[in-house]
This record gives C-alpha cells, sequence and structure tokens, in this order.
C-alpha cells in the first residue's frame, strides 16, 4: 500500500516520451516490413519494389522530421530522458555483470527510473539507428552520384538491421510476456504504473520522487545527496 496522501499510481513517461516510443515503433516496423520486402524476392507479389523502397524511405525521414519536431517542442523534458538514461552508476554496473544473483537468487540492485539494461538497450538501438540512417543514406544517394557508392555499406545496413530485430524481440518479450516486467507496458501506453511495482524495480526512482514530492508540500529544502 503507498504511504498516505500518495497515488497508488506514479506518473512513469509523459505525453512527449510516449509519443517519441510510438513514432519510433510505428515508422521501425514500417521500415522493416519494407526492408524485408526490398531483401527478399519473393515478398516482390506482396509489395512492388518501386512502393517498397517509397514506404521505406518515407518512414526514415518521418522519424527524423517527429523526433526533430518533438525535440523542439518538449527540449526541456526530453533532455531530461536523455541524462537520465545516459547516467550509469555503480548500481547499474552490478545491475549489469552481476551474474551470480541469478543462480543466489539475490535481489539486484535499486535502479531509478530506468534499470542498466534499458539504459543499454537505449544506447544500442539509438546508435544502431544512426548507423542505418547513414548507410541507408548512402544507399540513396549512390544511385544518383555513383561517388556515394562504397563496397560493404549494403552489408551493414542489412547486418546492423538484423541486430535491432534481436533487440527488438527481446524488448517485446519483456514488454509484453515476462510477468515481473510487462506490467511496464501500462507506463508507455497510459503515463503511469502502479506504486509498489515501481518501488520493486525501480526503487531509486520512487525514492526521489516521493522527496521531492515530500519536499514541495512541507516547502522544506531536499537534503544533500
Amino acid at each position: 500500500m503507498p504511504e498516505p496522501g500518495l497515488r497508488a499510481t506514479i506518473n512513469r513517461f509523459s505525453g512527449a516520451e510516449r509519443t517519441f516510443h510510438w513514432l519510433l515503433a510505428v515508422t521501425f516496423f514500417i521500415m522493416l516490413g519494407t526492408g524485408l520486402a526490398l531483401f527478399v524476392p519473393r515478398l516482390a507479389d506482396v509489395m512492388a519494389r518501386p512502393v517498397a523502397k517509397e514506404w521505406h524511405v518515407n518512414a526514415a525521414l518521418a522519424l527524423a522530421a517527429g523526433v526533430l519536431a518533438l525535440f523542439a517542442a518538449h527540449w526541456s523534458r526530453l533532455r531530461a530522458t536523455m541524462r537520465d538514461l545516459d547516467r550509469f552508476d555503480r548500481d547499474d554496473a552490478r545491475w549489469l555483470f552481476g551474474w551470480s544473483r541469478i543462480w543466489r537468487r539475490t535481489p539486484p540492485p535499486a535502479q531509478g527510473r530506468f534499470n542498466a539494461g534499458q539504459k543499454l538497450n537505449s544506447a544500442l538501438i539509438g546508435g544502431l539507428m544512426v548507423i542505418e540512417f547513414i548507410t541507408g543514406g548512402l544507399l540513396l544517394l549512390g544511385e544518383r552520384d555513383t561517388s556515394y557508392r562504397f563496397a560493404g555499406t549494403v552489408i551493414v545496413h542489412n547486418w546492423v538491421t538484423w541486430m535491432l530485430i534481436a533487440l527488438v524481440i527481446g524488448h517485446l518479450y519483456m514488454a509484453m510476456i515476462h510477468r515481473s516486467t510487462r506490467h511496464a507496458m501500462r507506463g508507455i501506453v497510459v503515463g503511469n504504473v502502479d506504486r509498489a511495482w515501481a518501488r520493486q524495480h525501480h526503487e531509486k526512482w520512487v525514492d526521489a520522487d516521493e522527496t521531492e514530492r515530500s519536499v514541495t508540500a512541507t516547502g522544506k529544502t531536499a537534503p544533500p545527496k
């Protein structure tokens, strides 16, 4: 049960963060489907190559434009999110390398709003998406100017796609199937999650939120960290 005066849920993601997530998800699967239509000859009967290529490029452009628009409109909020994702502390390192807890069944170290796995996953997906944009842009430019054609560009683009598929499959499993973590899906759909669940999986984040609320309510200065 939450403490008196606290709601049973806690806000996890803002509207801007949720929009960012679903923009990435929708455009990724459009690019994946159309990319497979371009990569697998048998799928040409499902979607003609010119149509697949047009959708593929337009989805990439929509993602880029959408991300720029979101950052322009919600810079402070999304910058704070990026800062949360970029900061790794000792508890994150213990979380990532604490393999012994698997067989010892010891609880993982307390985590912030994002656990170390989510931080690493976000970094990998972000980096791989940048590579996809660079190699995809080179492939598109290479059709118009041969000076942009480099050996291995297609191979890199394709291999990065397979790595992204593996990461997305793992992400979907944790978000929709794994019993202990699938409640997190609620956060990216409606914005909030159960406070008790959040405390179990993201204790440091809940503590910080409750401290901030207490300071706001009492008008006292927060204790130094």
